[in-house]
């Protein structure tokens, strides 16, 4: 079994969910030696988030910011986080609702994800700034 490990950081991103799966698979190309393994990737923010869902059509990127801004609206009087700004605890909400990792697996080189699968960046801060992923692939 073999591991590497990266950590890299990502550029400003705007609010919102934005592919990063070149960026995370550009850092790491050592996957390519393994016939079989995973391949995690964790942000170490507590206002971003990270989730696998639609590559292709961006309107779904667009459709996820504007319904977790309802589900999760700014400004709601029972916050009591509130110093760092009206984004910052419902940036912290959404954070926890999707995690601060994925995994995939590892197939023959390749990440074994579907057809229309990406790695999104979720952005929740209106000015988050760079992020930093931690990008750990394993196998054989």
């Amino acid at each position: 079994m073999s591991f590497v490990q990266k950590e890299i950081a990502l550029p400003s991103y705007r609010r919102g969910f934005h592919l990063i799966t070149r960026e995370v698979l550009h850092a790491i190309p050592e996957i390519s030696e393994f016939k079989v393994g995973m391949l995690q990737v964790f942000i170490k923010h507590t206002s971003a988030s990270l989730t696998i869902n639609e590559n292709a059509d961006p309107t779904v990127r667009t459709d996820f910011e504007s319904h977790f801004n309802v589900m999760v609206p700014e400004n709601a009087p029972y916050y009591e986080h509130t110093y760092e700004g009206s984004d910052d605890m419902p940036a912290h909400i959404k954070a926890s609702l999707l995690g601060p990792s994925v995994q995939i697996p590892i197939t023959n080189g390749r990440p074994n994800l579907g057809t229309w699968q990406g790695i999104y960046l979720c952005e929740h801060r209106d000015y988050g700034g760079s992020r930093k992923l931690v990008i750990t692939a394993w196998g054989e």
